[in-house]
């Protein structure tokens, strides 16, 4: 019995559905088939008895949802609600979309679209020494209060970009948006084979353009290669449904997005809760 203790515990150390960085990501998108659509007639104790359940699924109350969720209403005919889930263990996320789509309301409906990721660290944000060496580059007089007060700061900073990168907090904004991206592979244009100086030069060039809209658009970018059909999942939270198109707009004339950059769907949606989207899509 020893021994199978001992194994037990070397393939629990081995494997695991657990990244050793960063929380598994799905998002997913629903529509009403037209054919259930056309044959729906629910009295108003059906809805709200449809809505309470939905509604439990979300609740606090129930020890089994994923970490963060993130429900919307989504605008044009691609789907009628989207969700974005993030859990250390994958499996939870599955469970969690199983037992939606067993809801009386959950079976109205069927997946018109979904993307797995996983989040990450960009293998291009500054360590605090390159941060260091570029200051001194820029002329900043090493060791000096001012210097070392700007060291400080980033270092603080960089502890909090991480943590919002691998297990972040949705914000409570009314707008989101989804896409999925890709670096090109053309012949003439072929990201992967830049060096890597040059690489982090364009990511920081791109990083700067974003920073224009600070306090108006956050984003979550997930990484999915190998794990889906893109290399990343670009997730956008706004204020303001406009703010999405400057931004997006804006940061396609930089020369990463411009050169190097291929984008898929785009879906954008609007923040509710459980017993709005019952009540606006039945």
């Amino acid at each position: 019995m020893a021994h199978l203790s001992t194994e037990t515990t070397q393939r629990e150390d081995e494997f695991s559905l657990t990244p050793g960085d960063g929380w598994h990501c799905t998002h997913l998108f629903y529509q009403m088939p037209q054919e259930v659509r056309a044959r729906l007639a629910l009295s108003s104790e059906e809805k709200a008895k449809m809505a309470s359940e939905f509604n439990a699924l979300f609740s606090v109350e129930n020890s089994t949802r994923p970490h963060r969720h993130f429900l919307s209403l989504l605008s044009g005919g691609k789907a009628d609600f989207g969700l974005v889930l993030m859990d250390p263990d994958p499996l939870v996320l599955i469970r969690f979309q199983r037992s939606l789509l067993g809801t009386a309301f959950g079976r109205l409906f069927a997946v018109t679209y979904s993307y797995t990721s996983i989040s990450e660290i960009s293998e291009y944000l500054p360590s605090k020494e390159e941060f260091t060496a570029r200051l001194v580059r820029e002329g900043e007089e090493e060791g000096s209060p001012g210097f070392q007060a700007k060291v400080d700061a980033y270092e603080h900073r960089q502890k909090e970009m991480k943590r919002q990168r691998l297990t972040p907090v949705f914000p409570d904004w009314p707008v989101i948006c989804f896409y999925p991206m890709n670096r090109r592979r053309h012949p003439d244009t072929n990201w992967y084979l830049l060096n890597f100086e040059e690489r982090a030069r364009l990511t920081a060039e791109h990083a700067r353009s974003g920073m224009q809209s600070k306090g108006e658009v956050t984003q979550l970018v997930t990484a999915s290669t190998g794990l889906d059909n893109w290399e990343w999942g670009v997730t956008l939270w706004a204020k303001r449904p406009h703010f999405i198109k400057e931004i997006v707009y804006r940061m396609r004339f930089d020369e990463i997005s411009a050169k190097y950059s291929d984008f898929g769907q785009f879906f954008i949606g609007y923040n509710s809760s459980p017993e709005i989207v019952v009540e606006t899509l039945t």
